[in-house]
């Protein structure tokens, strides 16, 4: 033994270990039981608080606050964009192209997840709080079904396009669902005559003005076109009214319920179009919406319904004015986005039923007709 170990206590290996006195030789009093398999208790235990300290010792290594600096920065900026998104520009309708988009978005959220992993980046992770925080809280309401069972009335609205191939089909599966008020957007004048033959038996009432038309079950008055400026400029003025009946986007009427009139508008706003000299192109759309805003604030029926193809989300800063004045039946009681548009792989709800002065009880999507549109319905209540 050398001097050196002549002052000091050496303890067994098992003791070593656990850094505790081997009680079983102690002569503590606890005999065998306190034989190997308390000591690979003290070792388990001891094991594990070392690991829990490393784990700790690792989280809190400045190295994983550093790494992914990139991912950390996107997540945060993909986060303002949702917080901000009213303050973005709307030079070359850049503003309403991304509000229009702005559900999707939220697709950027796992992408950025999975670089933050890969990266073993903490501050990528963090970052993503924002963004998934904003995101809950702009659309985070339409994952709940809102709807509840009761309606007064069924309403439908739904873009039979232009180019469908089967207008009595579409006729008839409109006739199908049930619906009450049925608006239909995009009549032309060849097959105008087949929409009022399928339809003229299940409703008995109806109205087309230009382009836009609405079947009932209940009697319709007042019924008049509504100006969305579609025309627009100098030579708007000199035309006849016949020649711009003839192409009439928007109208309003009165339906008479037993529990009071309802005016209902019927709407087409102009057409959206990407164009590379100018950009998200909604210059006919905007104004047509601003336009329909005045008349619905003008409308005297507190009791209101508008349905119509409005060729934008109500996300969309264009539409402030109307969803300022009315609601959505999707977002109100609807189960999901309720997407409409493209058919085929819907992307966006386009298709509106907005409301004031009824309760939404539901809103739903009806299956594809021979449209690029789906069908839109809600059942209403007063």
């Amino acid at each position: 033994m050398t001097g050196s170990e002549r002052g000091r206590t050496v303890l067994p290996p098992d003791t070593a270990e656990t850094g505790q006195e081997d009680t079983g030789r102690s002569g503590s009093g606890t005999g065998s039981g306190a034989g190997p398999g308390t000591r690979r208790a003290h070792i388990r235990r001891v094991t594990g608080r070392a690991h829990i300290r490393e784990g700790i010792r690792r989280a809190t290594r400045p190295e994983p606050w550093k790494r992914g600096p990139v991912p950390a920065a996107l997540a945060l900026l993909l986060g303002l964009l949702m917080l901000l998104h009213a303050r973005i520009t709307d030079r070359g309708g850049l503003g309403s192209l991304v509000e229009s988009l702005l559900p999707w978005f939220g697709l950027f959220v796992p992408v950025l997840l999975a670089v933050a992993l890969w990266r073993r980046s903490a501050s990528a992770v963090a970052a993503l709080l924002l963004p998934v925080t904003m995101w809950l809280n702009l659309f985070g309401g339409l994952l709940v079904d809102k709807s509840h069972p009761g309606g007064d009335l069924t309403v439908v609205s739904h873009n039979v396009s232009a180019d469908n191939p089967d207008p009595a089909g579409t006729a008839r599966d409109l006739a199908a669902s049930g619906a009450d008020l049925l608006a239909l957007e995009e009549i032309t004048p060849q097959a105008r005559s087949g929409y009022e033959k399928a339809l003229a038996k299940p409703y008995p009432y109806h109205t087309v003005l230009g382009t836009v038309g609405l079947w009932s079950r209940l009697p319709l008055s007042d019924t008049r076109p509504v100006d969305i400026e579609t025309d627009y400029g100098p030579l708007a003025a000199t035309k006849p009214a016949d020649v711009k009946l003839a192409y009439n986007r928007a109208l309003r009427a009165t339906v008479t319920t037993d529990k009071g009139p309802l005016a209902v508008y019927v709407a087409h706003l102009g057409s959206v179009r990407v164009l590379p000299s100018s950009g998200f192109w909604t210059e006919s759309r905007d104004r047509g919406a601003k336009a329909l805003a005045e008349a619905v604030a003008a409308e005297p029926e507190q009791r209101t319904v508008l349905l119509g193809d409005l060729n934008g989300t109500t996300d969309d800063r264009a539409f402030a004015g109307l969803t300022a004045r009315l609601r959505s039946a999707q977002e109100t009681a609807g189960d999901g986005f309720g997407f409409s548009w493209p058919a085929t792989f819907p992307v966006a709800r386009i298709d509106q039923i907005l409301v004031r002065g009824v309760r939404p009880d539901s809103s739903w999507v009806l299956p594809a007709t021979g449209s690029d549109h789906l069908p839109v319905a809600a059942r209403i209540s007063w």
